[in-house]
């Protein structure tokens, strides 16, 4: 049997934060649940997890605590993010790489100098890839569509906060990686979204296989990466697995 310090672990991380883009917003909780590789060779939930409060440096606006419900005077006296953040995020057994829904988000906060440069999963992205009949994407709807076993309805509530979130991504991440190995989530996850459906415009709602010529080359210079990528990729396909290479649509007009 393996001993705790042999265990193979993904951390998965949440955070909950005073706003989106840092340094002008910081981090006020951050919370995790490991997931293990157990000697039968499936991942699993391992540990309790847990969540710390966070002083941010600067008052939650109250926009932001209609989300999270956090107050002010919950993190006065709490630590810093930098005081808390590296035993968190760098644990022992050292873990084999962190995970988040929408890791972006989590990783602008959680720079790779506190992580020493940890690998990422992405379990938005992966999803995508894993599970693309789900009719959305986010932490919360996979979590009712999937019904993922073991999964205690209780401990995952309340939602946006930062162990019960972490607690709700793990059982999507363990049923992850027993579908696909380590490094493929992780190569899904440096890339941007394979999107299954098209997101808005008179398309909306269609596999991309399902559009024409014509609207699939509006896709192609979208401000959105992933539907940037979505598109070149679905190009890529109709050329029959050639390189992409066009960087307009005039093939397709053709």
């Amino acid at each position: 049997m393996a001993s705790e310090r042999d265990l193979q672990i993904i951390r998965v991380i949440d955070l909950e934060t005073t706003g989106n883009a840092p340094p002008a917003h910081a981090v006020c909780e951050i919370g995790w649940q490991d997931v293990a590789l157990g000697p039968d060779g499936r991942w699993d939930l391992h540990g309790e997890g847990g969540a710390r409060l966070v002083n941010p440096g600067r008052p939650i606006p109250p926009i932001t605590q209609a989300v999270h419900h956090i107050l002010d005077e919950q993190v006065a006296d709490a630590p810093w993010f930098h005081d808390v953040a590296r035993p968190i995020l760098d644990p022992w057994p050292r873990r084999v790489a962190l995970a988040a829904h929408r890791a972006t988000f989590e990783q602008q906060f959680c720079t790779p100098a506190m992580t020493r440069g940890a690998e990422w999963i992405c379990t938005w992205k992966c999803a995508l890839r894993l599970w693309p009949d789900s009719p959305s994407f986010s932490n919360q709807v996979l979590r009712y569509w999937r019904k993922p076993a073991g999964l205690d309805h209780a401990r995952g509530l309340p939602i946006h906060r930062a162990f019960p979130d972490s607690y709700v991504t793990a059982h999507h991440l363990r049923d992850m990686l027993n579908e696909a190995s380590v490094a493929q989530l992780i190569a899904w996850s440096n890339e941007p979204g394979l999107l299954p459906r098209v997101r808005y415009g008179p398309d909306r709602g269609k596999e991309w296989r399902e559009i024409d010529n014509e609207s699939l080359a509006r896709f192609l210079g979208d401000r959105d990466e992933d539907v940037r990528h979505t598109a070149r990729t679905e190009l890529k396909r109709r050329q029959g697995g050639g390189a992409v290479g066009h960087d307009t649509a005039d093939w397709l007009l053709l």
